[in-house]
């Protein structure tokens, strides 16, 4: 199940909506490391985590799903976002520094597919950092917010699936240790919810973030899209009319 993008800004305007963010930023903020001249894109239901990006980095597209929807992002200016097909994105090759997904990986009906195309369009030595719901956390199994939706992953399956199209994880992060309830006792003691989950380790966080680097050659091609057939009307010749 997709989250369409009216839910997933309401999410984000509530509470606890506001509150994952804070917590899913400073992962994705740890992880990026010096944007400063790069080229990046953010894909899935990014834009909440993306601000941070826009006033280094050379440029910053928002690519969101058409299955999902889009909305204009930032608020102020020109919009950056991108409406098109996940797996078909109109980027050159190698012309991307950095992808940062959100709300993505795991709502892809190819996720293999995706990871060509991200090889695709991703620079030399150039990175992604993707944040997924993890598969027995307690956020993926409620589904009341956008982490509760589509497929999960395990660490393990997240790490083959990197590996097995050509990205190297260099470093990881756990994050949303705080239970997924809109109680304001709960969103007051987020921070304290974090410090403690971290003593028990990765199996109580929500999210598992991860960086990777591209390496230099395809592990798997991509696939050859079959040609369509389109059938076209008979056309016979006519004479002119004379007039």
């Amino acid at each position: 199940m997709t989250s369409d993008v009216t839910r997933l800004i309401s999410y984000y305007k509530s509470p606890l909506g506001r509150i994952s963010r804070a917590l899913v930023r400073e992962q994705i903020i740890a992880l990026s490391g010096d944007l400063k001249g790069r080229r990046v894109l953010g894909l899935g239901f990014s834009t909440p985590y993306l601000r941070f990006a826009l006033e280094p980095a050379e440029r910053v597209l928002a690519v969101m799903p058409e299955r999902q929807g889009a909305s204009a992002w930032p608020r102020e200016g020109p919009s950056h976002t991108v409406l098109c097909d996940p797996l078909e994105m109109p980027l050159a090759d190698a012309s991307i520094d950095i992808t940062i997904a959100v709300h993505a990986l795991e709502h892809v009906a190819d996720a293999e597919e995706l990871m060509r195309e991200l090889w695709r369009i991703t620079a030399p030595n150039g990175h992604l950092v993707i944040v997924v719901p993890r598969r027995r956390g307690i956020w993926a199994q409620r589904d009341a917010t956008p982490f509760g939706q589509g497929n999960p992953y395990s660490g393990g399956q997240l790490e083959k699936l990197l590996r097995d199209h050509s990205f190297v994880p260099e470093a990881w992060r756990d994050g949303l240790f705080m239970p997924p309830i809109q109680s304001s006792i709960v969103l007051r003691s987020a921070r304290f919810f974090e410090r403690v989950g971290r003593l028990f380790g990765p199996p109580m966080s929500g999210v598992i973030c991860v960086r990777a680097r591209k390496e230099a050659f395809p592990a798997v091609p991509r696939r050859k899209r079959a040609e369509r057939y389109v059938r076209l009307p008979g056309l016979s010749a006519a004479t002119a009319r004379s007039s």
